[in-house]
């Protein structure tokens, strides 16, 4: 059965999605040294607002053809549904933490010892680059990065496109319940990881030019995070994905920028 929309979950999510926008700015510019407020058209807080104010829309358009076709495939928050029904989750909290930790941590690990190990020595030798490994922005700024990470990419790459594709492939891979099959959501899966991968390119190319190699480097990186996160929110829901994706963005940008 097909759950209504739900416009209380809709605003909730664009409110995270815009102070998940607000909270990535330092980091942003921290990527970018080259847009200091002398070279800039306009003034640093408009441009930001103009920004935030488009990005918003962006985000309100992805809520709710996310929100529409999760209905469609039995995904969703089951957390937030049961906390606004004025249920008890606690213990729903509790059963998924230990998962949605050991995913962000152990995707986490895996991302440094591929990228330390393999990654980087090639491209170095590749692109006579070095890498700059500890050329991270503060740590408070991958903080509050990390924010945009497990909230705003997950709505984007998870709760819109990944069920979108899922509902796609129902067509062609359905259940005996009437839902899309395992195999539908795995491919589904398995695209929105890659695509998720490819997403991180631009920030990519503000350190290293991009190559083959380093598109391979973003896809392989990102896309083995994102199908444990896809997986999270097949069997737990959005909020456990995004909880994963939080951890993981805090080993990566704040634990490793100390």
């Amino acid at each position: 059965m097909e759950k209504p929309f739900n416009t209380k979950i809709f605003l909730i999510l664009l409110c995270a999605a815009v102070a998940g926008l607000l909270a990535v700015i330092p980091y942003a510019l921290a990527l970018n040294p080259a847009a200091t407020p002398d070279k800039l058209p306009l003034p640093l807080p408009l441009i930001a607002a103009i920004q935030i104010g488009i990005q918003a829309l962006m985000f309100a358009a992805a809520i709710a053809v996310g929100l529409f076709f999760s209905s469609r495939i039995g995904l969703g928050l089951p957390l937030l549904e049961a906390k606004l029904k004025g249920e008890p989750i606690a213990p729903n909290v509790r059963a998924i933490l230990p998962f949605s930790a050991v995913a962000g941590i152990v995707s986490s690990v895996l991302i440094v010892a591929l990228d330390v190990y393999v990654f980087q020595p090639a491209l170095g030798g590749a692109i006579g680059v070095k890498l700059p490994g500890r050329a991270n922005p503060a740590a408070w700024k991958g903080f509050l990065a990390s924010f945009y990470g497990g909230i705003n990419e997950e709505i984007l790459l998870r709760l819109c496109l990944l069920s979108f594709l899922a509902w796609v492939g129902g067509f062609l891979l359905r259940g005996q319940n009437g839902k899309p099959a395992i195999s539908a959501f795995w491919t589904a899966n398995v695209v929105a990881a890659i695509l998720f991968g490819l997403g991180h390119l631009p920030a990519t190319s503000m350190i290293l030019p991009v190559t083959p190699l380093v598109v391979l480097r973003a896809v392989v990186l990102n896309g083995l995070a994102g199908i444990a996160f896809g997986y999270l929110y097949f069997r737990f829901g959005l909020e456990s994905a995004m909880l994963a994706h939080f951890i993981a963005d805090i080993v990566l940008h704040v634990l490793l920028a100390l």
